[in-house]
């Protein structure tokens, strides 16, 4: 299978920096949505059944891949299979907390995550939610999915300034997704997360790939601009859905989801035909 091709010169460039010396190339990947399909119950999200194996195979070829997403770094290496990929580095909370060769460290979370969880259940209430609104709790972040409702984008839309000052009360940020409000500390992003990996690495990267579906993601896409910017060849994958287009307008590249990218993963350091 050919991988798709890139609608802008910029991502055509990026793919071929990575072809051409991927022994230097750093590959980032959002979680859900991106590597696994988004379902109804995040506790039963799972990556796609070839995701484990093609990170696998491109962990020995490339410099570095590291996963950057919103979950705990130990879900996400559970949720995905990654334990046993050599090389894999998994950024959780939006970086906040890293797992890489098994030793996952995580600071503590700030009280207003406490206030947070307490003070929740009542805002809830009071706003009258549908029954269907559940939260999820990430230990140190609080995140209100409506997806199971019957009008989820509605039921979403009514608990927005609710949350937002919820979140200002207890010092954290909402950041919005898929039929989810997340209530998290602030002071850190998908794009300052990738920035401090590849600084933290110590050599500038061949070039920078970065998947992603969701609005979360939008800052990693920031950040390969910003290296562009400075030289370093990148590439913005979208894991298209009806659900979030702001990703695809950005993308030098859009795939059919989590399959699309697995697919992507598989011909990414083929010969280009």
């Amino acid at each position: 299978m050919n991988s798709p091709h890139p609608v802008t010169a910029a991502g055509a460039a990026g793919l071929d920096a990575i072809r051409t010396a991927p022994e230097g190339a750093v590959l980032g990947f959002d979680f859900d949505g991106t590597l696994a399909p988004i379902v109804a119950d995040p506790a039963a999200a799972r990556a796609h059944p070839r995701a484990a194996e093609a990170l696998a195979g491109l962990a020995t070829r490339v410099g570095a891949i590291v996963v950057i997403t919103g979950r705990p770094a130990a879900v996400a290496v559970e949720y995905g299979g990654f334990a046993g990929i050599d090389g894999l580095v998994v950024l959780g909370q939006y970086g906040l907390e890293r797992w890489e060769a098994g030793v996952l460290t995580a600071p503590e979370p700030p009280p207003g995550v406490s206030e947070a969880r307490a003070k929740l259940p009542g805002v809830l209430a009071a706003s009258g939610a549908p029954a269907e609104v559940f939260i999820e709790d990430k230990g140190r972040a609080l995140a209100v999915h409506t997806r199971r409702c019957a009008e989820p984008q509605v039921a979403l839309e009514r608990l927005r300034s609710l949350l937002a000052a919820l979140a200002e009360r207890t010092g954290l940020v909402v950041e919005p997704g898929r039929f989810v409000l997340e209530l998290r500390p602030p002071g850190m992003d998908k794009g300052r997360a990738l920035r401090t990996f590849l600084d933290e690495r110590g050599s500038r990267p061949s070039a920078v790939l970065f998947a992603g579906d969701d609005l979360g993601d939008l800052a990693a896409f920031d950040a390969i601009d910003a290296l562009r910017d400075e030289g370093v060849p990148g590439v913005t994958v979208c894991s298209g859905s009806t659900e979030v287009t702001a990703l695809a307008e950005r993308a030098d590249l859009v795939v059919d989801g989590p399959s699309g990218v697995v697919d992507l993963l598989g011909t990414l350091l083929a010969p280009t035909p």
